[in-house]
């Protein structure tokens, strides 16, 4: 397994990142310990969990994540030999995390809270990377808007200074709870923020951002690619395969039994005008490569020289084994040619 730096820290991570998020619900605590075994069998040493997960998210099935890989770490005793990343939740009217209830808001009594919740259930003493699940700041939640509504990002009296996050943030890091500070699904303005508020008050530098990325978003290889080559802020890729979009299952209106889309609904973000064309394009160019449509478009992200882990996330073993054999695959400059030529045509049809 390929291992890449870890934006300025000086640490090495997995290319691949075993994404958690269905254990709890979709998967049972046996089949996640049967994924982190054979994921680690494979040299996948980087794990990426939240105190949301399981998803999609309700009061029932809160942290049932964080204490599935828990009880993994307790059994195998391979703490040491891995890197574990977690994140409070961004600005939510969901109220269920807290103790007494309130809204998650990423302030230093909530991240706080978040951080000594994940160690226990995680039962660990420390986190590698911690990460902002989602802004403080009202703000478009995800890669790219749609359409701009400029009530989106109007500021609210309520919002956290990033200033206060990342002192918040610091002082855990002093206190050694948490080694590294990440952000995910965050723009150029507000990685730039946080940047800028580290540099001038000798707080954590950020060294990640956890953004969606695949074949039918790549809207952060302009402004957020730019903030890499700069400040060497890595990304962490989740979606790699658009929640299974891109394999095509779900082309036509398909609902496959047991699948994400079809029991839960919530694939909506890839279903917007375009993306069946787009899908059709990157399918038929798997096969024409003679390649699982998953695994080309598993290879494409990790051969972004701005990715510094792609999270894979998978529901059977079977898909498993499929995502985690995407880096035998090399994207030649010929098979780029022709990615980038779909892309002209089709541009990013689900941001």
């Amino acid at each position: 397994m390929e291992v890449r730096p870890l934006g300025r820290t000086g640490v090495n991570v997995s290319a691949i990142s075993l994404g958690t998020m269905t254990w709890g619900q979709q998967n049972t605590e046996a089949e996640g310990h049967a994924q982190m075994d054979l994921a680690f069998d494979h040299g996948v040493t980087f794990f990426d969990t939240a105190e949301r997960y399981s998803i999609p998210p309700k009061p029932e099935t809160q942290g049932s994540t964080e204490r599935i890989i828990g009880n993994w770490l307790r059994a195998r005793g391979r703490r040491d030999k891995m890197f574990l990343a977690s994140k409070v939740a961004g600005r939510s009217a969901d109220t269920y995390m807290r103790n007494p209830p309130e809204p998650a808001r990423v302030t230093r009594k909530q991240i706080n809270a978040a951080v000594e919740g994940s160690l226990k259930r995680l039962q660990t003493d420390y986190l590698d990377l911690y990460q902002i699940h989602a802004p403080e700041r009202p703000a478009m939640w995800g890669s790219n808007p749609t359409r701009f509504n400029r009530a989106d990002f109007e500021p609210a009296p309520d919002e956290t200074p990033i200033a206060e996050q990342l002192a918040a943030l610091g002082d855990l890091v002093k206190a050694g709870k948490i080694r590294f500070v990440g952000l995910s699904n965050e723009s150029a303005w507000g990685t730039m923020r946080f940047l800028f508020e580290s540099e001038t008050k000798n707080q954590p530098r950020v060294q990640t951002v956890q953004n969606a990325y695949n074949l039918l978003n790549r809207t952060y290889e302009t402004a957020m690619a730019e903030v890499w080559l700069r400040e060497q802020v890595g990304l962490l890729a989740y979606s790699p395969i658009a929640q299974g979009y891109l394999t095509g299952k779900y082309l036509d209106g398909a609902r496959p039994p047991n699948t994400r889309t079809t029991l839960f609904n919530r694939g909506q973000r890839y279903e917007l005008p375009g993306t069946d064309e787009a899908i059709r394009d990157y399918v038929a160019l798997a096969r024409e490569l003679g390649v699982d449509p998953a695994v080309l478009a598993n290879a494409f992200v990790l051969s972004r020289p701005f990715v510094t882990a792609s999270i894979i996330g998978a529901t059977t073993m079977d898909q498993l084994k499929l995502a985690l054999s995407s880096v035998e695959i090399r994207i030649t400059p010929e098979i780029e040619a022709k990615i980038d030529a779909i892309h002209q045509r089709r541009g990013n049809p689900a941001p």
